[in-house]
């Protein structure tokens, strides 16, 4: 296998409504900055993630190729899932050989919509989606099935939005915690704020990483791993494909310094933690992860570009990134980062 690192990571300063801006001129500023941090005006590859639904509009990801200037022609790929999984796909591109470099984006507003009417149509259509279960629903069912202790799920909460406010790209959310329940167990607070925003990232295999970072992430392991959708055909209490993809993208490995993990729900933080079997040193979400900012489409790519972000400045050696996808963590994805 050829040895593959992040060489350049990039994202929106998010935000919790629409700013009237267009897809295109959303993912612009974020190209632009990875452009400028290699030096790069061309790529071997190019790949993004989104969704449709979210634009309400078909084949809304060929107009956002408008912020990349696709002339000459480029060789491009899409993924309808978040930007995580476009990054899985130009790894293995550039397992080729025959290209060196590759863009990788996620982007989403979902401000647009109801998010979590949208959601819902990622259920199974014969027998989920007609029950009327949203997004929030489904993963109260879950919360349920942990019996998470409601202090916990408050320290987590506390220490995201902690950690969001010292992140300039997270939103401004308020120190105190809304005590009103969403949906019985989870409270408002439990669940990701509805966030538009976009990010970037740049691949780099063989001499080109060295003359594109002083200091690459290189990804050792990558895995990812899905599970039925139906609920009822799965333990709703544990993460099996996280730990599936975990143990195949080598996390048990080595120490984990940080792990950035994408958690759109308080408990699913618990889940996650055994599932991946880290430490009881190993820092989350510093970033303050989803619950201080989710992109829907870009959140999961952002997770693995916080994660390279450590050990782009230095503050870690080796990191894990992570990125969900489906209702109650069906789709699981994992990236093991090391300096």
């Amino acid at each position: 296998m050829r040895d593959v690192a992040i060489v350049a990571f990039a994202q929106t300063r998010h935000t919790d409504h629409d700013t009237g801006v267009s897809e295109p001129e959303l993912i612009l500023p974020v190209i632009e900055e990875v452009k400028g941090r290699t030096g790069l005006r061309r790529f071997g590859f190019t790949c993004s993630g989104s969704c449709d639904y979210l634009a309400g509009a078909p084949f809304s990801f060929v107009s956002a190729l408008d912020a990349l200037g696709a002339w000459p022609p480029i060789s491009e790929s899409h993924v309808e899932m978040d930007g995580a999984w476009a990054l899985y796909e130009a790894w293995v591109r550039l397992q080729h050989g025959d290209v060196d470099t590759a863009l990788v984006y996620g982007f989403g507003k979902s401000s647009l919509g109801d998010l979590r009417s949208i959601m819902t149509l990622q259920l199974d259509p014969y027998y989920l989606a007609p029950l009327g279960l949203d997004q929030v629903s489904v993963a109260a069912l879950q919360a349920a099935a942990v019996d998470a202790d409601r202090a916990e799920l408050d320290a987590i909460v506390r220490r995201s939005r902690a950690a969001g406010r010292d992140n300039p790209y997270a939103l401004d959310l308020p120190e105190e915690i809304p005590g009103e329940t969403a949906v019985e167990p989870l409270r408002t607070c439990d669940i990701a704020p509805v966030t538009d925003g976009a990010a970037a990232v740049v691949l780099a295999a063989g001499d080109a990483v060295a003359d594109l970072c002083s200091r690459p992430a290189y990804i050792r392991g990558i895995a990812h791993r899905i599970e039925p959708h139906y609920l009822g055909m799965r333990d709703l209490t544990r993460s099996a494909s996280a730990a599936d993809a975990a143990r195949a993208a080598g996390v048990g490995k080595g120490p984990v310094e940080v792990a950035e993990l994408h958690t759109q729900f308080a408990h699913e933080e618990i889940i996650l933690r055994r599932a991946l079997e880290l430490p009881a040193g190993t820092v989350v979400n510093p970033s303050g992860g989803p619950l201080a900012a989710n992109p829907v489409m870009a959140a999961g790519l952002i997770r693995i570009g916080e994660a390279a972000g450590r050990i782009h400045d230095g503050t870690a050696s080796r990191t894990v990134g992570h990125a969900a996808g489906g209702p109650c963590l069906q789709h699981n994805l994992v990236t093991v980062l090391e300096a």
